[in-house]
C-alpha cells in the first residue's frame, strides 16, 4: 500500500494544477469497505472521512474496514457535520434495503450541504424519470439548494444493467430482446443477512424471502429496465416478474455455515419489460448457494459468477464480464466495479449543473485529465 500516504497527503494540493476531490464514505459494510479500498488509490479522488452510525466503530482506522495493513490516519466518526465540512463529495454506501426513508434523508442532508453524492442505496432513482415524484422533487430541490449533484447506480453491478446494455445494442443492426444476466454462486459471499434473510437461502421453501416477494424485484430492477428502454427509444408499457426456486437435495457447508437439505438452494428471477405484450428487456438473476443445485440452469463460464449482456438480434451478441480482486471473491470483484462506476462519476458530476443524473447521463469513460488518469497504471 505504498500509494496510501502520497494520495492522502495530496488531497488538497492535487496532481499539479488539478485538484483532487475529497470524498467521505458513509457506511462501513460491504460496499463501504469496498469504497474505502478504492479511494485509497483512485486517480483524482482522495478519502477524507469515514462516517459510521455505530459508536463502537468510532476511532477505527479506515484501513481496517478495507482489510488493509497500512493505516491511513483517517478514523471512523459518527460526527456527520464534521465529515461534511471537510469533503467535496459523499459516497453514500449505507444500505437502503430496509431503511429507504432514512437513506433518502441522509442523502438530502449531504446535497443541501453542497456535497455531490453517489450511491447505490435508492433503487427508485436508477431511472429518475419513473421514480416517485415526491422523492425525485425533494432530492432535486436539495441538489439545487446546495449546488450539488446526485448519481444513483446499483451494486449488481449497475453499469451492467444500463450503460453496458445500451452500448452493446449500438453494435447491432436489429434488436429483438436484450437480457442482462447475473449468474452467481453465493457460497463464498459471506453476507449472512443478505444471503439467508433477504434472499432466503437455507430457509423453508414454504416461505418466499423478502427480495423475491411479488413487486419487490420490480421495485429494485424495474428502473433499470425502463432506463435501457429509454436509452434505445423504447417505452416499456408493462413489467412482469417470473420466479423459479429449487431446494437443496443434500446439506451443504460453506463460510456461512450449514444449509440443510430441502431448504432453498437456488432461484431464477426474471424482471421482464414488455411492449404490447412482447418481452423486450429482461434482467434476470440465476443464483445458487451451491453449484450442485439446479444443474440444468445456466452456469458461469468459469468460477463463482458471471455477468452477461445478451442481445438477441442481428448479430446475436453476448458480452460476458467477470471481475476478481486479490484475496477476494468474484462477488468482491463485482462490488468493486460497481463502486468504481460510482466513484468515477464524481469528476464529471462536479462539472455539471446541480441535478439528479442517471446511468445514461454519466459517461463510462473517465473525465479526469490524462495526467491524472496516468496514475491508474501500476
Amino acid at each position: 500500500m505504498t500509494l496510501v500516504k502520497p494520495l492522502i497527503s495530496q488531497a488538497r494540493v492535487g496532481y499539479g494544477e488539478v485538484m483532487q476531490l475529497r470524498v467521505a464514505v458513509w457506511g462501513t459494510g460491504n460496499m463501504g469497505s469496498t469504497a474505502i479500498r478504492s479511494l485509497l488509490a483512485f486517480p483524482g479522488l482522495a478519502l477524507s472521512a469515514v462516517i459510521t452510525s455505530s459508536p463502537d466503530k468510532t476511532g477505527t482506522d479506515a484501513a481496517e474496514f478495507a482489510g488493509l495493513d497500512d493505516t491511513t490516519g483517517i478514523s471512523a466518526t459518527t460526527d456527520v457535520d464534521a465529515a461534511l465540512a471537510d469533503c467535496d463529495a459523499v459516497a453514500y454506501m449505507a444500505s437502503g434495503d430496509i431503511r429507504p426513508d432514512d437513506a433518502a434523508a441522509d442523502i438530502e442532508r449531504c446535497l443541501r450541504a453542497g456535497r455531490h453524492v453517489v450511491t447505490p442505496a435508492l433503487y427508485s432513482l436508477y431511472d429518475p424519470t419513473s421514480a416517485p415524484e415526491e422523492l425525485r422533487e425533494r432530492l432535486a430541490h436539495a441538489a439545487e439548494a446546495g449546488g450539488a449533484s446526485l448519481f444513483v447506480s446499483g451494486v449488481d453491478p449497475g453499469w451492467g444493467n444500463d450503460a453496458l446494455a445500451v452500448i452493446a445494442a449500438g453494435l447491432c443492426t436489429r434488436i429483438d430482446t436484450i437480457r442482462c444476466q447475473e449468474i452467481f454462486d453465493y457460497s463464498t459471499y459471506d453476507q449472512p443477512y443478505s444471503v439467508r434473510v433477504l434472499c432466503g437461502f437455507g430457509e423453508s421453501m414454504d416461505q418466499v424471502p423478502m427480495m423475491l416477494l411479488p413487486t419487490i424485484p420490480t421495485m429494485v430492477w424495474g428502473g433499470n429496465v425502463r432506463l435501457i428502454g429509454r436509452g434505445l427509444g423504447l417505452e416499456i408499457d408493462e413489467i412482469t416478474e417470473e420466479l423459479e426456486r429449487r431446494p437443496l437435495e443434500s446439506a451443504v457447508d460453506n463460510v456461512m455455515g450449514r444449509f440443510e437439505a430441502g431448504t432453498q438452494g437456488a432461484f431464477w428471477l426474471k424482471v421482464i419489460g414488455k411492449v404490447e405484450g412482447r418481452a423486450r428487456i429482461v434482467i434476470d438473476h440465476i443464483t445458487r448457494i451451491d453449484a450442485s443445485c439446479a444443474p440444468e440452469w445456466p452456469k458461469p463460464d468459469q468460477g463463482a459468477g458471471d455477468h452477461r449482456v445478451i442481445v438477441h438480434g442481428d448479430p446475436e451478441l453476448t458480452i460476458t464480464v467477470r471481475a476478481d480482486v486479490p484475496g477476494g471473491t468474484r462477488a468482491d470483484g463485482g462490488n468493486t466495479t460497481a463502486t468504481n462506476r460510482l466513484l468515477g462519476a464524481l469528476p464529471w458530476l462536479a462539472q455539471q449543473k446541480p441535478a439528479i443524473y442517471d446511468g445514461l447521463d454519466v459517461p463510462m469513460r473517465s473525465e479526469n485529465p490524462a495526467a491524472v488518469e496516468a496514475y491508474r497504471w501500476s
